[in-house]
């Protein structure tokens, strides 16, 4: 057994879990994207980072690869870690701003602006549906070509090989296919549904109901 310090609690642990794994184990949820239980960790996204501090330093790192060690001191919402998982999920969105996922997270941070050129992609090379592919489903029919701002998910020579099952499983664990609510229709790059960023006008007798009142009449949330 492993003993460390997550967020000032003091817990033990078998040795070989990861970091991510500890903390969901603490109730403490920590956001990823490249993470998936039963995959093989990546440590693509950078989402889940946490902060590691030693001899009165600190540093950042993906907790879905990081292995718990004995006397390790573990900080998952610091200042520090906040604003580093607020940066990664800007510089996502910027490249994937109709994912429901990315949207949903942001509106999470309260992200309320992108403060870079906004380009869709459709990918954020998270790796997830390469390894489901490969892992889960045995076939290992799609991966990743190219390098550098070339590198992207596909097929070899784009011909859909003998191995594909067409189980659909690399769409469904997709953390960007799923579009967002008001996917194109977004403003800079952000829908900010969830956050109200809209005014709305309250109705003057409101008791609570979750019901606003706007240019087109009620709007129930």
């Amino acid at each position: 057994m492993v003993e460390l310090t997550i967020d000032g609690t003091k817990i033990r642990t078998v040795e070989g879990t990861t970091v991510l794994e500890a903390a969901g184990e603490m109730g403490i949820v920590i956001p990823t994207l490249c993470y998936y239980p039963g995959l093989s960790p990546y440590g693509a996204c950078r989402v889940c980072m946490v902060e590691v501090v030693k001899n009165n330093r600190s540093s950042l790192e993906a907790s879905c690869t990081l292995p718990v060690e004995q006397g390790q001191v573990i900080l998952t919402n610091s200042e520090r870690v906040r604003k580093a998982r607020k940066l990664i999920v800007e510089l996502l969105l910027a490249s994937c701003p109709n994912s429901k996922t990315l949207q949903d997270m942001a509106s999470n941070m309260g992200i309320n602006k992108i403060r870079f050129k906004i380009k869709d992609r459709g990918c954020i090379l998270c790796g997830l549906c390469v390894r489901y592919c490969k892992e889960q489903m045995q076939s290992g029919g799609i991966g990743f070509i190219g390098r550098g701002t070339s590198r992207k998910v596909s097929t070899a020579f784009d011909v859909t090989p003998e191995e594909c099952r067409n189980c659909g499983g690399c769409e469904w664990i997709c953390p960007v296919c799923e579009r967002a609510c008001t996917a194109g229709n977004l403003i800079d790059g952000l829908c900010g549904g969830c956050q109200n960023l809209a005014p709305v006008e309250t109705c003057p007798i409101c008791t609570g109901c979750s019901e606003s009142v706007g240019m087109q009449g009620h709007k129930v949330y």
